[in-house]
Order: structure tokens, then sequence, then C-alpha cells
């Protein structure tokens, strides 16, 4: 997408035809001064547009189902994903080999400047091996737990995964998550022990710790150093031998799996496909499973790394399509996409995400309420793991109740609003879902049912009006050094955890499993964490159900009067030492008036905490001062 400045209306509609015509040729098109909204694509440099860019369209039919592979790389946070990819995309032609290849699949802003990757990114690789030509359909995918549902979604395209492990750090919370993710989709898992350059690399031990945990022979691991391409070629060549091709049927109507998709103000909706079923070309009718729309497909092609225009897509590729969706609710994630007039069964499509941490959002200036929802419904298009509920506050406004899979991710993607829509927002205090077993039956008809879940804290049932309360638990790994094992595990238990296991993964490594309430976990764990262990543990959590607890709902209240906004809901016996930080931090927070304002932390009618805001004085001895 290209977002062209020009003096004049009549330069600006030219340029972006222009611009239009040109993308849909595969051609670069014209480089005026991007906006912020396209601050992401302005700082790519030039390496781009290399020999990947051709005018005619490729042929498809050239790779037959046998010689087309699709796979992903998955890893923990910074063992090389994405530099591993860099390199591949080196190697088979599809970018030139320059200095600065450094993320080239990490397309967005906040992925540049953070180091680390938010979206799955997808790129057809050309290579030839042994007098044949491979399709290899490579997917690079986030490394953080908040991002593990973009990780799972990349591993339903594929049928086979690269294990990156970093030769120094070994084996981390991340790499065994992403794992099981992979072993649980039956893919085929090539470990490779990456960072082999590194002073302090390691990669005998690393391979010991790999057959201890994933029982994956040592002999199966590649040793790479991705920084200098030491050994990649052999990655290749391994995808070819050990990943295998896809289970499709050409001959079958089509069947295709929507993936992933962006939204292009000039194009519409641009669809991530996966193809198991037939062939899709231009100008065919598909109909969506999902919403029964009939559409015409105005490109399809693949993505070298840009978007590269083919004939046709066949059964076992990986591709995009554009087909004049115009509105953001129409390419649903997970939907399949059918010849028309030649009905199929659709795709299992994939769980919706369970979010873990909610927030409420609102406009800066309540003008700004319908710029900014069509923002988040642009970018929940291209997020879809986020869920949006419409809210309201007296102090706040119209807003929206957004529920995010964690703190980073709540983060990364405030970041993107900021960056690619130019919004600016207020954010309340991260809370999570908890849940009420109501009382009475005329409760219960009330609701409309017997377990109610709660995402926002002001709206927390009265003990009278409930049997039990429930909060959230995950199951969290953690891996560390051993000589920080007694720090960790007191961290552990202040927070309410529960050991489940411990076990030795080689001499002197360990991984904790502990059973986490999420709402002791969610803020500032992480930080914790990573200050007792010097940096060196690493932390990964997954749902574990709800489990029964002693919530009360804490009010704040300013000279009386309750502020809706910092209402939450805490553990009994945390309630005094969480009402009084909150009250100290007020105090130190809130300017001081000409009146005095009382700060106060209460559980329904009994005030727990107290601290007073000192209202400004008359300086009486100010003009003695001026005589003296």
């Amino acid at each position: 997408m290209w977002m062209l400045a020009g003096q004049g209306c009549w330069r600006r509609s030219a340029l972006a035809a222009w611009a239009t015509r040109a993308a849909r040729r595969g051609l670069p098109g014209p480089r005026p001064a991007p906006t912020r909204g396209a601050a992401a694509e302005s700082k790519t440099p030039d390496r781009s547009y290399s020999s990947a860019d051709r005018k005619e369209k490729i042929d498809m039919s050239r790779f037959p189902v046998e010689n087309t592979r699709n796979f992903s790389i998955i890893a923990h946070v910074d063992h090389g994903k994405s530099t591993l990819a860099d390199r591949l995309l080196e190697l088979t032609g599809a970018i030139d080999k320059t200095k600065n290849n450094k993320q080239v699949l990490d397309k967005l802003q906040v992925e540049r400047e953070r180091g680390i990757t938010v979206k799955a990114q997808t790129a057809s690789l050309f290579y030839d091996y042994e007098g044949k030509q491979y399709l290899l359909n490579l997917i690079d995918t986030p490394g953080h737990v908040d991002f593990s549902y973009e990780v799972s979604r990349s591993l339903s395209a594929c049928q086979g995964v690269l294990l990156v492990v970093d030769a120094n750090e070994g084996i981390q919370a991340q790499t065994v998550a992403n794992f099981f993710l992979a072993f649980e989709a039956q893919l085929s898992v090539i470990p490779v022990i990456n960072k082999i350059d590194l002073k302090n690399a390691d990669p005998e031990r690393v391979e010991k710790q790999i057959e201890k945990v994933f029982d994956i022979p040592s002999d199966e691991c590649i040793k790479i150093s991705a920084k200098l391409g030491t050994n990649v070629e052999s990655v290749l060549q391994a995808v070819i031998k050990r990943i295998p091709p896809p289970k499709v049927h050409r001959k079958n109507p089509l069947r295709a799996l929507v993936f992933d998709s962006t939204f292009d103000q000039y194009r519409g909706v641009i669809a991530n496909v996966a193809l198991f079923d037939g062939v899709v070309s231009k100008g065919d009718k598909i109909v969506s499973a999902h919403t029964q729309k009939t559409y015409e497909v105005n490109e399809v092609g693949v993505l070298n790394p840009n978007e590269q225009p083919t004939h046709k897509l066949y059964a076992g590729q990986v591709g995009y399509l554009i087909a004049g969706m115009k509105d953001v609710t129409e390419a649903q994630i997970g939907d399949t996409l059918y010849l028309h007039k030649q009905p199929v069964e659709p795709l299992p499509g994939f769980k919706s995400a369970k979010p873990m941490v909610f927030a409420g959002m609102y406009p800066i200036d309540q003008s700004e309420y319908n710029n900014l929802k069509s923002a988040i419904e642009k970018l929940t298009l291209n997020d879809s793991s986020v869920t949006v509920h419409r809210d309201s506050s007296l102090a706040l406004g119209a807003g929206w109740r957004l529920g995010f899979l964690g703190l980073l991710h709540m983060e990364v993607f405030n970041q993107r609003l900021e960056q690619e829509y130019n919004a600016s927002v207020i954010l309340t205090t991260p809370t999570v879902p908890y849940k009420a077993v109501l009382s009475s039956a005329k409760l219960i008809k009330e609701y409309r049912e017997k377990e109610i879940t709660i995402i926002n804290p002001a709206q927390f049932p009265d003990k009278s009006k409930v049997t039990e309360y429930l909060e959230p638990i995950v199951l969290g790994t953690i891996i560390t050094p051993d000589e920080y094992t007694g720090k960790i595990m007191m961290l552990c238990q202040a927070r309410r955890a529960v050991q489940k296991n411990m076990m030795y993964i080689d001499q002197n490594r360990i991984m904790l499993k502990y059973l986490f309430p999420l709402n002791e976990i969610v803020v500032d764990f992480y930080d914790s964490l990573k200050s007792l262990s010097s940096g060196y543990a690493s932390f990964d959590y997954e749902d574990a159900g709800y489990q029964t607890a002693e919530l009360v709902k804490m009010d704040i209240l300013l000279n009386g009067n309750i502020v809706e906004e910092l209402v939450t809901v805490v553990h009994k016996d945390k309630a005094y030492s969480a009402g009084k930080a909150i009250c100290e931090r007020l105090k130190d927070s809130l300017p001081r008036q000409l009146f005095e304002i009382a700060i106060q932390a209460a559980l329904g009618s009994k005030i727990i905490a107290r601290e007073t805001v000192k209202a400004y004085r008359k300086n009486v001895l100010a003009k003695c001062a001026e005589l003296l």
C-alpha cells in the first residue's frame, strides 16, 4: 500500500491510480514522502526490490504437489528465527545479498523498533535441488508467549517446522511450548541449533537437552550460524528430505483456508490463503462459507517476499487472494473459500483465541470516536486474537473493552494504533476475566445463566448474590539455572502459586512447573523473575481453567466519591497491601489543590487504607521574607 503525498487533489488521485496499477503488475511504483501510517513501509530499505520483482507472472503449475513443502520457523524470543529467514531468502534468490538484510520479513514499524516479530509473515521460495525445482512456502512466526495464537494459526498451513534453539542459551520456556504446539498438530520437527559462532556456544549440551526434553535423536540436529550463513544450505535440504509434501487433491473443487488477512485502502481485504483442494485463478467466482457472500477474484499470487501475481494458485500452495472485499468484517480468519455453485465441507478453521487480559480503551477526545472505531476494526482484521466489546464510562465517555493475550500484546496493539492510524487513546488498568456462580433462581433468570463472566471490575457482583467466585489459573513453565531456584520458588509462593513439577534438563538447568492465579503474573511477574535470575530465567504459560478463590471488590474513593475506573478485584489476603499501594501511588500522582483530597481504599463500607493530599496553604511569612 502506498500512502501518497502531493499537492492538489488531482495529483493525489492520479498518483494513487498509477500506484495501484503498478502494484497489480508487480512493479515497484513511485516513492513519494510517506505519511505516518506508512512508516513501517518507508523504513524498509531498497532491498525489497530485487530479482524477485518480475514483470511476467509466475506459472505455479510448474510445481507439482510432490515438489511443494510448507513449513514454519518456531523458537523462543531472540533465538534467531528472523535472521535464519533472511539467510533462506538470500540463498533462494528471493532477495539480493546485502549487509542491510535484517528482519526482512518484519514489516511493521513496531517490530523494527522492538526487534521482535509480532506478525507471522509468509514467503514463497524457489529452490533447485538434485535437478528439480521445489516450491518452499516459509512462515516466520513470533516467539513471545503473547503471540502464540499467531504460531498456532501458521502451523495449520504447514506440514513441518524448523525448531530453532540458541546454542548459548539452550532450551527456553517458549521453545517447549512451541514444540508441543507442533507435536499436537502432528508436524515433522527439524531441530536447528543456531548461533554456533558465539564464544560461549555449547551445541553438544543443547543436543542433549533436545534429546532429553523432546525425545529427538541428537544426530537429527542441524548446527548453523544464521548470522554468518554457516551450514544454512543444509537446512533447505533437510526441509525437502524430512518434511512431507501436503496431502491435497488438485482435481477436487476449491477449498481454501484464510489464515491471515490485511486491509489495503485501495484494494480492500488481502487474504492469505492455504489451498487444500482445487485451483483458483483471476476471474473465478468464490463464496465465503462464513458470510455466504459471493466475490470475483481480482488477483492471486505468492509472497516472494513481496506480492508477486500469478496466473493460478494450486492445492498445496500458500499465497494471497484479492476479491474486492471492502468491509473488514467480511474476511474472517479461519474462513473457508470455495467456488460458486460448487459447495464443499468447510475446513475446521481455528479455535478462537482466549483473551487473558482485558483493558478499557477510550478516545482522548470523544469527537475522534468514529475514527478510532474504524482503526480498531481494521487492526483487529489483521490481529484476530483481540476481542472487542462496547463499553462506556461516566468519566471517559464511550469506548471499548478489549481482550488481549497478554500485557505485551496490549502494548503492541496500542503502539500500532498510534503508528499506523495516528490514534491516541486512554487505556485503563489491565484486569483478568473472573467468574461468579449465582445463588438464586431469580438472578439466574435475569442473567440467563448460572455462571457469569466478569471482564469489568465495576460490574463485579456482591457476595450476597453469589455462592462462589472463580479466578483464572495458568500452568506456568520456568526454565532457569539451578543457582536461582531458591529465589524463584520464594517468588512463586508469594504469588500464591502451587508447584506441580521440577525437572533437571541438564547438569545446571532446571524446569519448574507451577499453577499460578493469572492476576498474580499478568502485570509485573516477568520483570521480577528476570531481576531475580539476572535475566537468565525464561517464562511461558498456558491456560489451565478456573479455581475457587476468595475474591473481593476494592473501591477507590476520592473525597468520598467512588472512581469507577480505579475499581479492582483482589484476593482477600492481599486486599490491604494492594489498597495501600494504590493510595500511595495516587498521592504521588494527584496535583495539590486549594482543598484537601482524601484518597481511600474500601471493601464494601470498610475503609482499609487512606492517604491525604494536603491543601495549599497561604504562606503568611512570604511578605516577611520580601522585607528582609
